[in-house]
């Protein structure tokens, strides 16, 4: 091993933490935003110094020329240090703080000058423009350095260009105020630098709160995982933000509301429109586990809110669990049926072996006779009635659960359904739930306090409309009725009157019958049957499909 660690290769390069990267580049921004606005400010500041400057010895140039006395003593005077031309220039200088002021005759001869040397030569500078009567402003070289200047024609009383005016501003003294506001300019940016630090740093901490400190990489990292989570398990998941509008929608959510992506974005009613499944997701419906049916599936939601005002749903599919729960209890209530069957066999069997100890043979053999056509009677009549095999076997199997609940089930004698359904199973599932409802009610009137009365269930199965084609259901039962102001929402999901079996939670057989019957176009309603009691009322106008052609000679 090597005596000493090896040496930490140094990282550069931008910090992890969301919190410092955004400080650091907000930072920058700032510091940037800032250099910026210090040049783009300086850049035209020196041209407007310059110009402020030369409109000042324009200014200057403009009130001397305005002076009648000077054009005057031009006139009459020579040129010398000491003339009244000269005098009067140097008092305008002092007073103006202009760096000269120079007057000359139209042949460029000066007439004064802050060097009194110069008085009596030709200026070093171009004057033709003044003397031809317009104004100049300019930065130029003279003898005494760079300047800002101003040039004006000089006139007598009658007008007559007699000579030029010409004064000039220092040009150190411009770049000394250029410079002396360049300290005060980054003052200003300086300020303004951390002001902008300042937001920049409250910025990143709300920031780092809200991510919690994670790096952009983690981030990256957790959004990656969330997609592929939420499109990868089985249940749907559905999120609102705070105003019900549909903000994420995973794969299994849209397969089990029927909605594609184009619905994220939209408000939940109108995603969904109106009824059971938007008020639980809403939450408009509170609870645990809530049941839901949309279209012919049996939903189970649950719905947590969220710290910004939204809510997150889940959903899970329990169609087919309800249907195997369904199932089950038709099962146990099978085997409960042939479980007394069996005690009445036993009983049956003692009676017949009675009978044959004692001789009476026929006696035993029209006690067989009874007992074996009772039960193919009972068959035969449904099947006569019923040509579908899955239907008739419903109600052959349900007959027996009747019989063993002490209930009547009796198909009545004007049913007559050929084989020629369009939906088979989703009509044994609205007759089963029907017929299951009616036997409940039936055996709870048996059971009642009074202990009087037939309970009786029947089913009536016939062909109705022009063509032949509409299917009409009815199911009577002599229990308690339901009350007008109730025949509505018995078909709300969830709503019951009875005690939740062991499998799950009730209130959706009624639910699932209507759902099944809007399906095929038709509709389902409840009334009180004659001689009391409830009368659900199936109707579906394309239950049967179209008769099949005989076949003749002619088309075999």
């Amino acid at each position: 091993m090597s005596p000493t660690p090896p040496a930490r290769r140094l990282r550069l390069g931008l910090p992890r933490r969301v919190f410092s990267q955004v400080l650091l580049m907000q930072v920058a921004i700032a510091a940037g935003v800032a250099v910026l606005a210090t040049g783009l400010f300086l850049a035209p500041l020196s041209d407007q110094l310059d110009d402020q400057a030369m409109r000042r010895a324009l200014a200057i140039a403009q009130t001397t020329a305005a002076q009648p006395r000077i054009a005057q003593d031009l006139r009459s005077s020579h040129p010398t240090a000491d003339g009244p031309v000269q005098s009067a220039a140097e008092r305008i200088r002092k007073a103006s703080g202009a760096e000269y002021v120079v007057i000359m005759n139209k042949e460029g001869v000066r007439w004064s000058h802050t060097d009194r040397d110069e008085v009596g030569r030709v200026v070093s500078t171009d004057p033709s423009d003044a003397l031809a009567g317009r104004d100049v402003m300019e930065i130029d070289n003279g003898t005494l350095g760079r300047s800002a200047r101003g040039k004006v024609p000089l006139r007598d009383a009658g007008g007559t260009i007699v000579g030029a005016v010409s004064v000039g501003i220092e040009y150190d003294s411009v770049r000394a105020r250029l410079i002396h506001t360049i300290p005060s300019l980054f003052a200003y940016a300086g300020g303004a630098l951390a002001v902008g630090a300042l937001a920049a740093y409250l910025i990143s901490r709300r920031v780092h709160r809200q991510t919690r400190d994670l790096a952009f990489s983690d981030i990256s990292a957790l959004l990656a995982e969330r997609e592929a989570m939420l499109h990868g398990i089985r249940e749907g998941v559905v999120a609102l933000d705070r105003g019900g509008r549909i903000r994420l929608l995973n794969d299994e959510a849209q397969r089990l509301l029927g909605l594609g992506a184009g619905a994220i974005g939209q408000p939940l009613e109108a995603a969904l429109g109106e009824g059971r499944t938007a008020d639980v997701l809403s939450g408009r419906v509170t609870g645990t586990d809530l049941l839901t049916v949309r279209g012919h599936r049996v939903l189970v939601a649950n719905r947590m809110p969220t710290d910004d005002g939204g809510a997150v749903a889940t959903l899970r599919d329990r169609t087919e669990l309800e249907q195997l729960g369904r199932e089950l209890d038709s099962t146990r209530g099978l085997i409960d049926a042939l479980r007394a069957q069996d005690h009445e066999h036993a009983n049956r069997m003692h009676t017949l072996l009675g009978l044959l100890e004692l001789e009476m043979y026929e006696e035993a053999a029209e006690f067989v006779g009874e007992v074996a056509g009772a039960h193919r009677v009972t068959a035969e009549q449904i099947t006569e009635k019923i040509h579908d095999p899955l239907l008739s076997a419903l109600l052959v199997g349900k007959a027996t659960v009747a019989a063993e609940r002490g209930v009547s089930l009796a198909v009545s004698e004007e049913t007559a359904l050929p084989d020629r359904l369009v939906d088979p199973g989703g009509l044994v599932t609205i007759v089963g739930n029907l017929v299951d409802n009616a036997l409940d009610a039936a055996t709870g009137l048996r059971e009642g306090p009074a202990g009087v009365g037939h309970a009786r269930v029947e089913v009536v199965l016939r062909i109705e409309g022009p063509e032949g084609r509409t299917v009409v259901l009815r199911v009577r039962d002599t229990g308690p009725g339901v009350p007008e102001d109730r025949r509505e929402s018995v078909f709300t999901e969830g709503w019951t009157t009875k005690e939740p079996p062991t499998h799950g939670k009730r209130g959706i057989g009624l639910a699932l019958v209507r759902r099944l019957a809007e399906r095929q176009g038709g509709s389902v309603r409840v009334c009180e049957a004659p001689g009391g009691g409830a009368e659900f009322t199936v109707v579906l106008p394309e239950g049967l499909a179209e008769p099949r052609p005989v076949a003749t000679e002619e088309t075999r």
